[in-house]
């Protein structure tokens, strides 16, 4: 009798450890589910958040990107807008390095038939004049280079954009007709000859090679970049 109750009791306490292992078997189960989805909501969210970030950085570089290329580009067109002005500049020049200006254009008085037709540079006798721009010599000599003594000794130079140079009142002529001089060349010795109160260099600029269709060449200096 009391094995029997033993028994019983023993399978009892069998079943209850069972039950009791099975069911915290269960529970291990029940919690190890939740812990993989939660780990797995929690690795799907920091994905997400990782491409986020990656987008954000990616247009931030961007935009910085296209900031320095729009530094770089309007860096890029100062520096060709300055050469661009500076080789202009430098296509036309003072026909002489040193001077003060004197009779100007246009100017009435006793000293011209008409109205001054050029610019006066008064400078010392004998100085460099030059040629303001590149150009075939197409008029040398007295007498105006045919323009009339009034101009003494005088050169005419043609350029290559339609337009001609005058000076006049020269001591002595470096060039002959037929010459291609360059921007800056020296082509005469300033001088008091002609229609002269002083020595001078009478500089115009002109539509033909010929007397009476000058232009303000002040003004067209001005316009080609040259400080006069």
């Amino acid at each position: 009798m009391s094995k029997r109750v033993t028994s019983r009791k023993s399978l009892t306490s069998m079943v209850r450890t069972r039950a009791a292992v099975l069911t915290v078997g269960l529970g291990a189960s029940v919690v190890l589910g939740a812990g993989v989805a939660t780990a797995a909501e929690t690795g799907v969210s920091s994905s997400a958040t990782v491409t986020a970030a990656n987008a954000v950085h990616t247009q931030a570089a961007a935009q910085a990107k296209a900031a320095v290329a729009k530094k770089t580009a309007a860096t890029k067109a100062a520096v060709a807008k300055k050469a661009a002005a500076k080789k202009k500049a430098a296509s036309w020049i003072d026909p002489v390095a040193k001077y003060s200006l004197s009779a100007s254009f246009n100017q009435a008085g006793g000293m011209w038939a008409h109205k001054h037709s050029g610019q006066d540079f008064a400078v010392p006798q004998g100085t460099n004049v030059m040629a303001a721009h590149g150009g075939t010599v197409v008029k040398a000599g007295g007498n105006g280079a045919g323009d009339g003594p009034a101009y003494g000794n005088a050169v005419v130079i043609k350029h290559g954009n339609g337009t001609y140079s005058q000076y006049a009142h020269l001591s002595r002529i470096d060039v002959h007709v037929g010459q291609v001089v360059t921007t800056g060349q020296h082509i005469a010795l300033s001088g008091n000859t002609g229609n002269s109160s002083g020595p001078h260099l009478h500089f115009e600029i002109r539509t033909t090679p010929n007397y009476g269709s000058a232009i303000n060449p002040v003004a067209f200096l001005h316009g080609m970049g040259v400080t006069v």
